[in-house]
């Protein structure tokens, strides 16, 4: 019979957690359906059957983490003899095209906000996990399976009060039935007040002191960043930087979004950058590599990825053939795959392929910093928030509004030179906006 199996569905996955389960024993499926989710190193996914028949049988739980190319289920044809003839090995393989998560993967429950006055602990010192310590409510994300997260709401029950026994600390259907069981069965608020203002009441005891620090699961990305960002830490790194003038770009960007109003074109500076950046890399097919063992990998496709920040982790979707896309498609592209990248829905191949990379930080007041390559790629662009400084024109006092940029470059692709003329070209094109729609 066809093996529905855990796919590989990145290029850094090794296991996937079957989070959720949308078809149970029994159903009837055909080729196409979807009939589970997956979460992986970078989001959820679906997980799709590749065969027409009845499901069988499932073979592992929700939440349970399996390695890549394990049986997941098993198609028939509902007699339990041997259903249709399966691709390959005999084994049904499974493809992934984005799910549509409440937030970004793994799913969380939220745990409520904390005042707004107390600054969350940062965990310097941890407490072992096997010590059951509650969660501090508001300094943390909570992992868990989407059926948990529906029962826990379903039932009205606080996800920090709920200690998670599934991989990684994961919230799985048990506990919140543990939890519920435990609440059903707890007096209620008049019998406990009854019971402590009752004759022979003792005096409460004051409560323990609570740890000043928590055992945070590291999630599935969190964990893939942190291996990625060990990885690029050997890559011999070094950094040059350039001031760009950026008055001209900004009224070029303004006159853009106000001429084209009626089409609901809007352009972000980050659009800009993609563009200006695609189009230099037509001049530098050096900057546009990847370092191999044993050669270097020069890129015909200008494909380049864009940082985009989640809660808990890093994710850069790519903008394909951006050399060969107008403004507006840029512009268009990176606002949806930013969408997606918060709600959890890219798919494998908007997260593949990037041969240059732009990390922007400007939106939040940071001047100017240095980023991490993003192996096997040659470099990478940091970007810092445009700040207005004085000059001398014609003997009089002026001020215009700068942008400094920064590149991180892979000295054994690229060396001094051929990165400082990368950046002498590109400050060109940002300071003459005109040049990136030519």
């Amino acid at each position: 019979m066809p093996e529905v199996v855990m796919p590989r569905l990145s290029d850094t996955m090794e296991e996937g957690i079957l989070s959720r389960w949308l078809k149970k024993e029994g159903d009837a499926v055909r080729q196409g359906d979807v009939i589970g989710e997956i979460d992986t190193d970078k989001a959820t996914m679906e997980l799709e059957s590749f065969d027409d028949g009845i499901l069988e049988k499932l073979l592992v739980q929700e939440g349970t983490t399996v390695a890549i190319g394990q049986p997941l289920a098993v198609i028939g044809n509902g007699t339990g003899s041997p259903g249709p003839a399966s691709t390959g090995d005999g084994t049904a393989t499974a493809t992934a095209a984005a799910a549509a998560p409440d937030g970004t993967a793994p799913e969380m429950m939220t745990a409520p906000a904390p005042d707004p006055a107390v600054p969350a602990p940062l965990p310097s010192k941890t407490v072992a996990a096997s010590d059951h310590a509650q969660p501090d409510a508001g300094s943390q994300r909570l992992l868990s399976s989407p059926l948990a997260r529906r029962e826990a709401a379903r039932h009205g029950l606080n996800p920090a009060t709920i200690i998670g026994t599934g991989p990684g600390g994961r919230i799985v259907r048990a506990d919140v039935e543990a939890a519920i069981a435990a609440a059903e069965a707890a007096p209620s608020r008049p019998e406990r007040q009854a019971q402590q203002t009752g004759p022979g009441a003792q005096a409460e005891q004051p409560p323990s002191s609570a740890p000043e620090s928590v055992e945070v699961p590291l999630t599935r990305m969190r964990k893939v960043t942190a291996r990625r960002l060990t990885e690029s830490a050997a890559v011999p790194h070094f950094y040059l930087t350039v001031v760009v003038g950026v008055d001209a770009l900004f009224r070029f960007r303004r006159e853009v979004n106000e001429r084209f109003a009626d089409q609901g074109l809007k352009v972000s500076v980050t659009d800009l950058l993609v563009r200006a950046c695609a189009v230099t890399l037509r001049s530098y097919p050096q900057v546009n590599s990847s370092w191999g063992e044993d050669s270097i990998f020069a890129h015909r496709r200008i494909n380049i990825g864009v940082a985009v920040a989640l809660d808990d982790g890093l994710i850069v979707p790519v903008v394909t053939d951006a050399d060969a896309r107008s403004l507006d498609q840029t512009a268009a592209e990176t606002r949806s795959l930013a969408e997606k990248a918060r709600a959890g829905t890219l798919k494998l191949k908007e997260l593949s392929g990037g041969t240059f990379t732009i990390s922007n930080l400007g939106m939040f007041g940071i001047d100017n910093f240095t980023a991490v390559i993003n192996p096997p790629e040659a470099a990478i662009l940091a970007v810092g928030a445009a700040t207005k400084e004085p000059f001398l024109q014609d003997g009089e006092l002026r001020s215009r509004s700068i942008m400094k940029i920064t590149m991180t470059s892979d000295h054994r692709v690229l060396d001094g030179a051929t990165s400082a003329a990368f950046l002498r070209d590109l400050k060109r094109t940002l300071e003459e906006p005109l040049r990136m729609v030519l």
